[in-house]
C-alpha cells in the first residue's frame, strides 16, 4: 500500500544465533488467548490491531512479558464495543487518551487508538490526536526498541478494505526507526531526531536513563549529545513525573549506569543536585575517599543485599534513596586541617537536605520521613567494634531506628566500600554480632515493641494524677528506664516510678 514502509515476515533465525528463540516467544505471544482473541475480535470489526512496544522488545530480549499493550485504528468508543463481549471486565480511565484496559481470558490487556500526538510547548504534556497509521504512531514513541509492533491483524484503507490475509494469517514485524537492529546491537536510540524527540518531551531524556540502565544498553552517542545540550529542558517537567521516573531507576537491579548518564549529561544537577555535588575537588595534602563513587557503590551493594537477605521481595524505593542520598550532607560539612579532612554532624545535615529535597520532589511523607531518618542513623553503628555496646545502647538502637531496622541494616553494611579487606571483615564481624545481640535480646523481650512497663493510666492510678504533662514526663522516664535495665515487674516499676516521683517534688 502507498506511503507506508514495508513490514517484515518475523525474522529468520539466520540474524543471530538465538533468533529462533526469540521467533518462538513471539509466536507464543501471538497465540496467547488474549491476543488470539482481541485479534479475531478486532479483524471481524473491520480495525487493524497490532502488539506493541515493551512486550515486542521483551521478548526479543528473553526477558519476563508482564504487560500486553496493543494499538489499534479503532476509536476508544469502537475498542470497547469490540472488547467488551470477550472481556470478564473494562476500565475506561484512559479513555481521553484513547486507552481502555480490559481483562481478557485472565489477563489485565490495554488497547489504545493510533497517537499522533503534539505538545503545547510549556507544561510538555502531550496534546492528545488520534492518528490513522500504525507507523504514525511509532515513530512518535520515545526509543526505536520501544517502537516495534507485531501487526496481528490486514491493513485497512481509508475505505476500510484489508490487504490480503486474515486474524490468522503470519503477524508481521513492523520496525518504523531499525529497533531490531538497535537491539540486537544493545543500542539505545530515539526513532526521530534525539533534539526534536527530546523537545518534545524532555522526560525523555530521564527515560534513556532507566533504559540504559534496566536493559544494559549503550545510548547512542547522538542522544547523549541531545541529552547535554537540552539538560535544562527538565525543569519543564512537573515534580511529579520527575519523581516518577527517578524512582523507576533506582527501582531497576542497575541503577548506577543510569545515575552517571544523568550525572555526565547534567541533568541530575536539575533533579537531584546534590548527587552531582558528592564529586568534591580533590586536596593535594588531605586525602579521603571519593564520596561520588562510594555513593553509586553503597546504592548498589545495598540493592544486592536487598536481593540476598530478602529473595523474592519487591525492590525497597526507600532503601535505595537512602543509600544514595546517605552521605549528601558531606560537601557542606567537610572541612581540612592539615592532611585531615571531616565530615562533622554531615549525618544530621544530610538528613535535613534529603527530607528538603524529597519534599520537592513531591514524595508522600512516609517516604520523605524514612529516607531522612535512615540518613541520620547511618553512622550510629560506628564505634560498636571499638568497645562492647551495653544491652541498654543495642536497645536504644533497636527503638531509634523502629520499623526501618531492617532497612538500616542493610544501609549500614552496603556503607562499607574499603579495599581494606582486613577492616571489611572487622566491620562484617562486628555487624554480624550486633544483629546476633538484637535478635537474643529480641526473643528475650520483644524489642521492637519496647514500652514502659507501666502505661499511662497506671502511672495516673498510682500516682494520683489526672492526664497532663506529668504523666508524658513518668511514662518517658520508665522507657528509659526499661531501655537501660530491661524489662521490670509491675511491682519493680511501681516503686522506681514512686522514687522518681518523690525525688521529682523534693527538687520541685
Amino acid at each position: 500500500m502507498a506511503g507506508r514502509p514495508a513490514a517484515r515476515d518475523l525474522p529468520e533465525c539466520s540474524v543471530v544465533t538465538d533468533m529462533a528463540e526469540a521467533t518462538a516467544r513471539l509466536h507464543a505471544l501471538v497465540a496467547s488467548a488474549p491476543t488470539r482473541q482481541l485479534a479475531e475480535a478486532f479483524a471481524a470489526a473491520g480495525h487493524e490491531l497490532a502488539l506493541v512496544g515493551g512486550p515486542v522488545r521483551d521478548a526479543f530480549l528473553d526477558r519476563p512479558v508482564t504487560d500486553l499493550d496493543y494499538a489499534t485504528s479503532a476509536s476508544p468508543d469502537e475498542i470497547l464495543a469490540i472488547v467488551e463481549p470477550l472481556a470478564e471486565a473494562t476500565w475506561d480511565v484512559g479513555r481521553e487518551f484513547g486507552t481502555i484496559a480490559a481483562r481478557v481470558a485472565g489477563l489485565t490487556v490495554e488497547v489504545t487508538t493510533y497517537r499522533a500526538d503534539t505538545y503545547d510547548g510549556v507544561s510538555r504534556k502531550p496534546q492528545v490526536a488520534f492518528g490513522d497509521t500504525l507507523e504514525g504512531d511509532l515513530v512518535r514513541r520515545d526509543f526505536t526498541v520501544n517502537a516495534m509492533a507485531l501487526r496481528l491483524t490486514p491493513v485497512r484503507d481509508t475505505l476500510g478494505r484489508g490487504e490480503p490475509g486474515g486474524a490468522d494469517a503470519s503477524p508481521q514485524l513492523v520496525d518504523v526507526g531499525g529497533g531490531l537492529e538497535h537491539l540486537l546491537a544493545g543500542v539505545l536510540d530515539t526513532p526521530q531526531a534525539p533534539e526534536q524527540s527530546f523537545d518534545d518531551d524532555p522526560l525523555r531524556m530521564m527515560r534513556a536513563a532507566r533504559f540504559a540502565a534496566q536493559l544494559g544498553f549503550d545510548v547512542a552517542p547522538r542522544v547523549v549529545t541531545a541529552m547535554t545540550a537540552l539538560a535544562e529542558r527538565i525543569r519543564d517537567i512537573s515534580a511529579e513525573r520527575v519523581r516518577d521516573e527517578l524512582s523507576k531507576l533506582l527501582l531497576t537491579s542497575r541503577p548506577v549506569p543510569g545515575i552517571r548518564l544523568l550525572t555526565d549529561t547534567g541533568i541530575l544537577d536539575r533533579v537531584l543536585p546534590e548527587v552531582p555535588a558528592l564529586r568534591l575537588e580533590a586536596d593535594e595534602h588531605a586525602h579521603h575517599k571519593d564520596v561520588y563513587e562510594h555513593s553509586l557503590t553503597v546504592l548498589q551493594q545495598g540493592i544486592d543485599l536487598e536481593a540476598s537477605r530478602n529473595p523474592g521481595a519487591e525492590p525497597d524505593l526507600v532503601s535505595r534513596l537512602a543509600g544514595l542520598l546517605h552521605d549528601i550532607g558531606k560537601p557542606a560539612t567537610r572541612r581540612i586541617e592539615g592532611r585531615t579532612v571531616t565530615f562533622h554532624q554531615h549525618d544530621l545535615v544530610g538528613a535535613r537536605m534529603a527530607k528538603q529535597r524529597l519534599k520537592a520532589l513531591r514524595f508522600d511523607n512516609d517516604t520523605v520521613k524514612s529516607v531522612a531518618r535512615l540518613v541520620e542513623l547511618h553512622l550510629r553503628f560506628y564505634g560498636y567494634g571499638e568497645q562492647a555496646w551495653t544491652d541498654s545502647a543495642v536497645r536504644r538502637y533497636v527503638r531509634d531506628a523502629g520499623p526501618l531496622l531492617e532497612r538500616l541494616h542493610i544501609l549500614t553494611r552496603s556503607d562499607v566500600t574499603t579495599r581494606n579487606r582486613r577492616k571489611a571483615e572487622r566491620l562484617d564481624f562486628a555487624y554480624d554480632d550486633l544483629e546476633r545481640r538484637i535478635a537474643e535480646l529480641a526473643e528475650q523481650e520483644e524489642l521492637e515493641a519496647v514500652r514502659p512497663d507501666l502505661d499511662g493510666n497506671a502511672i495516673q492510678r498510682i500516682l494520683g494524677i489526672p492526664p497532663g504533662r506529668e504523666v508524658g514526663e513518668a511514662y518517658r522516664m520508665l522507657l528509659e528506664h526499661r531501655l537501660e535495665h530491661g524489662p521490670a515487674s509491675p511491682e519493680e516499676a511501681e516503686r522506681v516510678l514512686r522514687e522518681w516521683w518523690a525525688a521529682r517534688a523534693v527538687e520541685l
